[in-house]
């Protein structure tokens, strides 16, 4: 247990099997009952602090703010192992959601949640906000992208004049046609759109707010605020939907500057839409 200005932080064991490990801040000033706890998912395969301790730095402001946190490692990720259950990924996470939000309700009181994930962990984030009714929230950190129309023009175009941009390309299909075809492949697939699109709009439908970041470390998928208007239609005007674009940003955040600017920016997102209201009793 680690205590500092305004919070204490404590490390756990939890889930219906004690398989995961996670850990709590909860802010010495408890909120009312229908307080709203953050939970932050692994990005990948990294461990709960985040990549270059983002979540530490998010949670830790979040506490400062008034808001219970609990950033955890999921099945088989960080510190924590795996379940002798039969499940399928999408059950899996929906589960380890769960025992999360189970957890920081037994620890702060809080009712309510808003889910965090960077990269897969905003693909995590998607498949719990599907089905666990507490989620009241997600913040999805360059989470699904599609190419569209405006993104092949405004990547494309500029390089259709340069001789060094057509040699880069041809040196990569080259190099493709080289590599053997058991070559591992880490990247994951997209849902399709118009699956993810459909379940977005139940979510909205059901009354959760959505904070959509993305960065210019996906500048490969991602390229223009507006492509998210072409590839979401008119969820993107929804006013429980909110786009932030940082394109100086790296996928990973690893300028501490980029950071601070994320952490305020979820803050601040969160003071808007799930402003604290501390407990009345004394």
């Amino acid at each position: 247990m680690t205590r500092t200005q305004g919070f204490t932080e404590k490390a756990f064991r939890l889930g219906r099997a004690q398989h995961l490990i996670g850990v709590a801040g909860l802010p010495d000033k408890p909120q009312d009952g229908a307080g709203v706890g953050v939970i932050v998912l692994n990005s990948g395969l990294v461990h709960r602090i985040g990549p270059f301790r983002l979540h530490v730095d998010l949670t830790r402001q979040l506490n400062v703010s008034g808001y219970p946190t609990l950033r955890v490692d999921l099945s088989t990720l960080g510190d924590s192992n795996g379940t002798q259950e039969s499940l399928s990924r999408r059950q899996q996470v929906s589960a380890d959601v769960a025992d999360a939000m189970t957890l920081l309700r037994e620890q702060s009181g809080c009712v309510r949640f808003v889910l965090v994930g960077l990269c897969s962990g905003a693909g995590n984030a998607h498949i719990a906000a599907c089905t666990e009714k507490a989620v009241a929230g997600v913040v999805f950190l360059d989470g699904y992208t599609y190419r569209t129309v405006g993104f092949l023009l405004r990547h494309y175009l500029p390089r259709a004049f340069r001789w060094a941009s057509w040699r880069r390309f041809l040196l990569r299909r080259v190099h493709r046609q080289q590599v053997a075809p058991s070559a591992a492949d880490f990247g994951h697939k997209y849902p399709a759109r118009a699956e993810v699109s459909a379940e977005l709009r139940d979510m909205l439908e059901r009354g959760l707010k959505l904070y959509f970041v993305y960065s210019g470390g996906v500048s490969d998928h991602f390229n223009h605020r507006r492509q998210f208007r072409e590839y979401f239609g008119r969820i993107a005007v929804h006013k429980h939907v909110t786009l932030s674009f940082f394109e100086e940003a790296d996928h990973t955040y690893v300028l501490a500057g980029d950071r601070l600017k994320l952490v305020r920016s979820v803050d601040q997102w969160l003071q808007h839409n799930f402003p604290v209201k501390p407990s009345k009793t004394p």
